[in-house]
């Protein structure tokens, strides 16, 4: 990874280097942590964070999840990753704020485990390729399954939870394929590794609903919003294996993943990115570069290196 200056840690800025947990955190042996992926983008006003405020309340209702209260005010969190932007001379970057239980607390009772939280920005490109944005990906589905909502919530942004993703990203790496499809307990189509998935079929933009054992994407609620502008309509709907093959496009969204569209899935060619793939990534892009005033409210601007 590109490394910056300076990571904001409970409350103060410290050395890209010296942002460090003990050996003995909780969060590292139990994966007791909830975290956010978050993107700014360069714009004719400079850095501006895309849809802070909806990704720090997700943060705040994962940790509530795990019973595991933030010790910062939203507001304060939102300041410190302006803070994080500015210091580190950052404009496009990708920002990862982390909510852990920290050292002094051994054994799966963490409620007097104490509570820390850190925020890192560094420059981060396209995470599945720009070339993959430009011309798609290839994708196959994981022999493991998405967790269930019964066995952790699958809504919670929470570390010890991508042990799954994990599991299904290599598998497929493995296997020579770009990313990798998880089908829930039920054999439905559920989730990328790190994205939410939207089928194209027949004009109409088709996405698993909550109850699937999906993350409940801010990118996903993006698409949907934008798609809806678009007059296509959007229908939630538990999405079976086979679809995949027989659509007429199919892409992945995320934080990281952006808008990312697939063209082979299990080795069936979907040929190149469609048409509505290409409108809504268009529109995407758009709305987080500053140039749909629109959704102009989406968009948090980070003061500069100099006003900090």
């Amino acid at each position: 990874m590109q490394e910056a200056e300076k990571i904001w840690m409970n409350g103060a800025l410290v050395d890209w280097a010296d942002a460090r947990v003990h050996v003995l955190s909780h969060g590292l042996h139990y994966g007791s942590s909830v975290f956010e992926g978050i993107r700014a983008y360069a714009t004719d006003r400079g850095a501006a964070v895309f849809r802070l405020e909806d990704h720090l309340a997700r943060l705040e209702r994962s940790a509530a999840t795990y019973y595991m209260p933030v010790p910062f005010p939203r507001e304060e969190l939102r300041r410190a990753v302006h803070q994080v932007i500015a210091a580190n001379g950052l404009g496009s970057c990708y920002i990862r704020p982390i909510v852990l239980r920290g050292y002094g607390v051994m054994g799966l009772f963490p409620l007097e485990a104490p509570v820390d939280v850190a925020i890192a920005a560094w420059e981060w490109g396209a995470y599945l390729g720009e070339e993959g944005l430009r011309s798609g990906i290839r994708a196959k589905v994981a022999s493991w399954r998405r967790i269930g909502n019964n066995t952790i919530p699958a809504t919670a942004k929470a570390g010890g939870q991508y042990l799954n993703s994990i599991l299904a990203k290599i598998e497929t790496h493995k296997a020579g394929y770009e990313e990798a499809i998880l089908l829930n307990e039920q054999g439905y189509v559920a989730d990328g590794s790190g994205e939410n998935i939207f089928v194209v079929r027949d004009g109409r933009l088709v996405t698993p609903p909550l109850q699937s054992s999906i993350l409940e994407g801010i990118t996903r609620a993006t698409v949907m919003e934008l798609a809806a502008d678009e007059g296509l309509e959007v229908v939630e709907r538990d999405i079976a294996r086979a679809e995949l093959y027989a659509a007429d496009e199919v892409f992945v969204t995320g934080t990281a993943a952006e808008v990312c569209p697939l063209n082979e899935i299990d080795d069936h060619p979907l040929g190149p990115p469609g048409p509505i793939t290409r409108r809504l990534q268009d529109r995407f892009f758009a709305v987080t570069e500053g140039r749909d005033p629109r959704f102009a409210h989406w968009l948090d601007h980070a003061p500069s290196a100099a006003a900090a």
